[in-house]
């Protein structure tokens, strides 16, 4: 976690469950973690992959974050470019380049993508979130039964700002 003239940074986290079903579980230990101030999420989306599916199911995940610190459009850019893009040629390869250019310059770079997107296959499931205030020790005790693997990169001030401005979140 970075912090820069005395304000704590968000951390873009994503954290991989070996079971399509995982990420939901750990749904309830993230509400009681906040509910104790263990960690403060300012927005989240779960994806689920069942195993006998082509593509997973994502979604927002609202009922922690309340409105959500980013737009549904964030959202649905990210694992558009993760899970949805299909290779068709130079135009849409121009146009995965732009899209990744562009959460390059929030802080989301290519190597973040190409991780997550290896890693989260049928039969996984995962939480991205959006999280600082984090009290580390605590949620690692917390967490300590559940089986799963953490990608993350973290944001900086000036990352987590461009973040908000581009996708207009306020």
């Amino acid at each position: 976690m970075y912090q820069a003239k005395g304000v704590m940074m968000a951390t873009m986290t994503v954290v991989r469950y070996p079971k399509a079903d995982g990420a939901e579980q750990a749904l309830e230990l993230l509400e009681r973690l906040q509910g104790q101030q263990l960690i403060r999420i300012h927005d989240g989306a779960i994806v689920r992959w069942d195993p006998d599916k082509k593509k997973p199911h994502t979604q927002q995940l609202t009922s922690l974050t309340g409105a959500g610190a980013l737009s549904g459009a964030f959202w649905g850019m990210l694992f558009g470019l993760i899970f949805f893009i299909p290779f068709f040629g130079a135009a849409v390869g121009a146009t995965i380049g732009a899209l990744s250019g562009h959460f390059a310059r929030v802080g989301i770079d290519e190597g973040f993508i190409n991780e997550t997107k290896e890693q989260i296959t049928p039969g996984t499931s995962a939480l991205f979130l959006l999280t600082s205030d984090a009290v580390r020790d605590r949620i690692a005790e917390a967490a300590k039964d559940m089986e799963f693997e953490i990608i993350a990169t973290n944001l900086s001030h000036d990352e987590e700002q461009k973040l908000r401005e581009v996708f207009e979140v306020h």
